[in-house]
């Protein structure tokens, strides 16, 4: 009888060693950003109260009605879901410990959300967001400073191009008579709707403007724009965004047809976009949901906030070929077993008090056969520990790189005392970094 060969839920990636340089790549360079503009990290659960997501991103948005992974938990009956984003889930967390109470938040996460949906290019059931929350401030100058910080992280991760696209969603009495203008140009036009359209009608008509159809463009071109709904506070708010996002240098799009997924959206909401990604290209998206804190138990206080797709940005940056390589360790230590396995184990020790990444060969093998273990990890030294070495109180050290911009140490197999061996080849090591 055949094994049974067990494969991955389809949908949810594992992550292999070859894949986590860039991962931690795009994470630590992120949230270097980030500190730099005061913001600090919170990580919530994975599972929340299901009325946390019904609650914050609507019971008649997609997420809810189709996307969730939502189950009764055996022991108690409570409600729960696994998190699709995690806007909602901080904004519970920062009511819950009181984070507010007489001061603002700036705030940032990253890890694992969940969606039940057909699995394809960029799009999956388990995927991967970092985001951030600005919370108690109000005012155009934070959002714009999202988007300045945005525009940073993207240069320091070699991104782009990318495009920025902006809209307001403005107030919510602006919304409501939007939405019975659209309710009433779709119902004019019912016989263009598709089979979605009609459903989210006199639901979430805001989202047939977001509709893929191209069957449906002409009518969705030709539909009520939101910005002719707009007070004189509400233009007020944009326009300053504008302002301040020329100001910084940042080239970008006013979109009417762009919308957010999420119930909480008000005023500001912006995309950031790749033509290089195909029918995924949204590789960011964000914007102000003042509502959120109340909604979900709080006192009144604005937000705003982002959330990236880190496989979006990933691929992406292996789309324009700037991937970080980043070796399984520095140093590859061989031995002859005995007594210079003792020395080699412990070099290797001596090599880590100094920060450097050290593999000593485990068991016992010959020369050779260790030698393309050495290579093959990707060392930049090989340090012989063998038996006519130690006799002589030393051990031999050769490079297994070239590095046609920079001259590099032990190009030729050089012995060094093994009372120096550990600082020597350290210093080495930082030459060439």
């Amino acid at each position: 009888m055949a094994k049974e060969k067990f494969t991955g839920v389809k949908g949810m990636n594992d992550m292999l060693p070859q894949d986590a340089p860039i991962w931690q790549h795009v994470v630590s360079t992120a949230v270097e950003v980030l500190e730099r503009y005061g913001y600090q990290e919170i990580r919530t659960p994975i599972l929340e109260n299901t009325r946390v997501f019904t609650r914050g991103v609507g019971e008649v948005t997609d997420i809810v009605e189709k996307e969730m992974y939502s189950f009764t938990d055996s022991m108690n009956g409570d409600q729960l879901t696994l998190r699709p984003e995690c806007t909602s889930a901080v904004v519970r967390a920062v009511n819950e410990h009181n984070l507010l109470y007489g001061t603002t938040q700036r705030l940032w996460y990253w890890g694992p959300m969940f969606r039940h949906e057909r699995p394809q290019r960029g799009r999956y059931r388990q995927f991967h967001q970092l985001g951030a929350e600005a919370l108690g401030m109000e005012g155009p100058d934070v959002d714009a400073e999202i988007i300045m910080m945005l525009a940073r992280m993207w240069k320091a991760l070699g991104v782009g191009p990318v495009k920025l696209e902006m809209n307001t969603l403005g107030a919510q009495e602006e919304r409501a008579k939007h939405r019975e203008a659209l309710i009433a140009y779709f119902e004019a036009n019912k016989d263009v709707l598709d089979d979605d359209a009609k459903r989210r009608l006199y639901t979430n008509p805001l989202r047939i403007l977001d509709t893929k159809n191209p069957d449906m463009q002409a009518l969705v071109e030709a539909a009520p724009k939101l910005l002719d709904f707009l007070g004189d506070e509400s233009r007020a708010f944009l326009n300053r965004l504008e302002e301040l996002v020329s100001a910084a240098g940042i080239e970008y799009e006013i979109n009417p047809r762009l919308v957010r997924g999420l119930d909480y959206y008000n005023h500001t909401v912006f995309e950031w976009i790749t033509d290089k990604l195909g029918a995924q290209g949204t590789i960011c998206g964000g914007g102000r949901y003042d509502p959120l804190v109340e909604m979900l138990g709080g006192k009144p206080a604005p937000g705003v906030g982002f959330a990236m797709g880190l496989e979006r940005v990933i691929e992406l940056m292996r789309e324009v070929g700037n991937v970080p390589v980043r070796t399984q360790t520095d140093v590859y230590v061989v031995h002859h077993g005995g007594e210079t396995q003792k020395a080699a184990l412990l070099l290797g020790e001596s090599l880590r008090d100094l920060g450097v990444r050290v593999i000593v060969h485990p068991g016992t093998a010959s020369i050779k056969s260790q030698m393309k273990k050495a290579d093959g990890s990707g060392a930049e030294f090989v340090v012989f520990a063998t038996e006519d070495e130690m006799a002589e109180g030393c051990v031999s050290v050769k490079a297994l790189r070239e590095h046609a911009d920079r001259t590099v140490a032990f190009a030729q197999q050089q012995k060094v005392a093994v009372s120096e061996a550990a600082r020597t080849i350290a210093e080495a090591l930082a030459a060439l970094r």
